[in-house]
């Protein structure tokens, strides 16, 4: 199965309790049951920077009280090197787009942009499937991991993506410099600034989700659908 189980769930050693609310949503709507949320990462390097970092937003996650899956692109071929859309690794991160409420998208920066694991996995989603949308209506929250100083090219396309998979961005976001600096040995993240901003974005995105999932259906209710689901049908 290409989800990658989450190490050390309750062990977060760059958090601050006294100033982490366990209920960033509270007051803004039902958190229950728990907001559902998909978090993929754009690398394949056995020391993946952008896997770490969404480790650590899971981890978070968790401790805001949301339920987390990690897909594990490894075994996912590219868009169109296959017959047919049965193949397990993309059957799997469809279930797992259509099982989430929120998602996050965390990318290296690889020549100014997205790196081609982490578009393939976007790639494999489709607007529609069969009647079902996998990504239409939910929440995302988007980052980013760099080798050298800090840029934004990858959450600024991811951005763009988030918006054409017909999804609620969230505005906070997270751009890691450097990031080869901000992990320990044991792959966890230093306290920093960088870390404190990760926090940042996943207490907005429990928010967020928390808030919008009651209306995300008439939220993205439109009139050139409707027409075209009648004309369908009529046919």
């Amino acid at each position: 199965m290409p989800i990658r189980p989450l190490p050390d769930p309750d062990h977060l050693p760059a958090l601050s309790g006294e100033h982490a609310h366990r209920r960033p949503a509270a007051g803004l709507g039902n958190d229950q049951p728990p907001p559902r949320i998909l978090l993929l990462y754009g690398s394949l390097r056995e020391r993946s920077y952008s896997r770490l970092c969404v480790e650590e937003a899971a981890r978070l996650l968790e401790y805001f009280g949301a339920e987390t899956r990690i897909y594990d692109p490894r075994d996912l071929p590219l868009p169109d090197a296959h017959a047919g859309d049965d193949h397990p690794a993309v059957h799997e991160l469809r279930e797992l787009s259509l099982w989430s409420e929120g998602q996050v998208w965390c990318s290296p920066e690889r020549h100014g942009q997205i790196t081609g694991i982490m578009k393939t996995q976007i790639d494999h989603l489709p607007l529609s499937m069969g009647g079902v949308r996998p990504t239409q209506g939910r929440t995302l929250a988007v980052m980013q991991v760099s080798a050298g100083s800090q840029s934004f090219n990858s959450v600024n396309s991811l951005r763009l993506l988030g918006r054409w998979m017909r999804m609620f961005t969230i505005p906070n976001q997270s751009s890691v410099a450097k990031a080869y600096q901000e992990f320990d040995e044991a792959g966890r993240m230093r306290p920093s600034d960088y870390y404190d901003r990760i926090v940042d974005v996943m207490e907005e995105l429990v928010r967020f989700t928390v808030l919008l999932r009651p209306h995300a259906y008439h939220l993205v209710d439109r009139y050139s659908e409707r027409k075209q689901a009648a004309r369908a049908i009529t046919l």
